[in-house]
This record gives C-alpha cells, structure tokens and sequence, in this order.
C-alpha cells in the first residue's frame, strides 16, 4: 500500500514530468528538465512557502517582545513558554509552519533519486508513462553537454551546498554577540543551533548531493536559489507595505 501511495503520489508525477518536459521542450537535456520540474514544484508550493518565509519575518519582528519576555519570567519556564506562544496566537504567527513545507519537499527528492536509481532513464519505462506523455525520440543525460546528471558531480554538489549556505543565511537572524558570564544554557544551545544550520548544514547538503547524484544537485541548487529570491521578494514586498 505505501509503495502504491508512493508511486502514484510522487515518483510517477515526477517521471512522466520529465519525460513530459523532454519530449515538448526542444534541445533540452535532462538536467534542464530537472531544473524546469524544480520550479514547476516550486511554484506549485509557493503560496506555502510565502507564508512560511512571512511567519519568518514575524518571528524576527517579535524577538524583542520574545526577549523580554524571556527576561520578565526568567524563573518560571512553563510561564515563559505560555506566554510566548499566547504571544504567537496574539499576532497570527504560526512558528511551525515551516515544518510542512520542509516534509513535503523530501519526497520530491527522493523521488529525482529513485528515478535515475531504478533506471528509469535514459531508458523509459513505458509501463508508468502516463497516455498523454510521448516518448521523446531522444534524451540527453548530460546537463548543458558537460555533466552527466545521473552520476555523481562534484562541481554542482559544491554549488547546492553553496547556495545553500545563502538561503540559511538569508533566512536566519544574525547571531547575538555572546556576552561572558551571561549567556545561559538555553542560549548556548540556540547559538549552537544557529552555527550547526549556516554552516554545517550546506557540508550536508553537498555530501548528501554528491552520494545521491547530479540531478538532485541541480534540484537543490534550484531550490535554495528560488528560496533566494523568494525571501528577497517576500522583504521588498513588506518594505514597500510598511513605507506606504
């Protein structure tokens, strides 16, 4: 039952997409068409991740109302979080919002995965080829002629870590400067918490792209760039609401 919720769910929309894509769009490889399912994906999800990337900006805009509740109830931890969350409800910010997004996403790379995995190309599997998807006369493995996306290709895991790295930084507050004497254990952890996702978060990312293959590279690369400049939008777009 789950492989069938699986395949129908997940891998074959994303195999006959690229087999779609490869066959209607003219002289592209597949490496463009993984790229063109990632911002198909993307935008299929953008009003999620809109929303995800605004409860962010709310989060930061409430950290010194956070803070200094942390500091009014710093003896009573239960107080603090009640607060905190009533804090949430008060002004419409939904901190675990993100976490959806973030689940759904998985399956769509496994998916990339588990098609160049099983073989699925260049070799098509007529057996899960939707009847309106043609198979294309030809299918070009390599990525802009250079890159063979069913290997493994360190150049573009290097660029999803990368970018990776920008989109963290993009999204995350910049880290207080720690004060001796002062900073508690909660706080260490937090810091510890902050440092782990900049920068050791994309060394996972690009060693997760260079086990898997190119083709989830080039997903994730495509990816943390659209979250790029989501995030670049998202804060123009509050910018100009707040000047108005």
């Amino acid at each position: 039952m789950i492989s069938t919720i699986w395949n129908t769910v997940f891998f074959n929309p994303i195999y006959n997409g690229l087999i779609f894509l490869l066959d209607v769009v003219p002289f592209i490889d597949v490496g463009i068409a993984v790229i063109l399912v990632t911002v198909i994906v993307k935008l299929i999800l953008f009003p999620f991740s809109l929303k995800m990337v605004k409860t962010q900006l709310a989060v930061k805009a409430l950290e010194p109302e956070i803070t200094k509740l942390k500091e009014d109830h710093k003896d009573d931890k239960q107080e603090q979080a009640r607060k905190t969350m009533a804090l949430y409800k008060e002004r419409g910010v939904n901190p675990f919002s993100g976490f959806l997004l973030i689940l759904v996403q998985i399956p769509v790379i496994f998916g990339l995965y588990w098609v160049f995995l099983s073989g699925g190309l260049p070799e098509i599997n007529m057996d899960i080829l939707y009847s309106f998807v043609s198979t294309p006369e030809k299918i070009n493995m390599n990525f802009l002629g250079l890159i063979d996306v069913s290997a493994k290709s360190v150049f573009l895991a290097f660029f999803a870590g990368a970018t990776q790295y920008f989109q963290i930084k993009f999204s995350l507050p910049p880290m207080k400067a720690r004060q001796e004497g002062k900073a508690s254990l909660k706080e260490d952890l937090a810091r510890s918490f902050h440092i782990q996702m900049r920068y050791v978060m994309p060394i996972i990312v690009f060693g997760i792209a260079y086990a898997i293959s190119a083709a989830v590279a080039l997903y994730w690369t495509t990816s943390n760039l659209f979250a790029i400049g989501q995030e670049i939008y998202v804060r123009r777009k509050i910018k100009n609401r707040n000047e108005s």
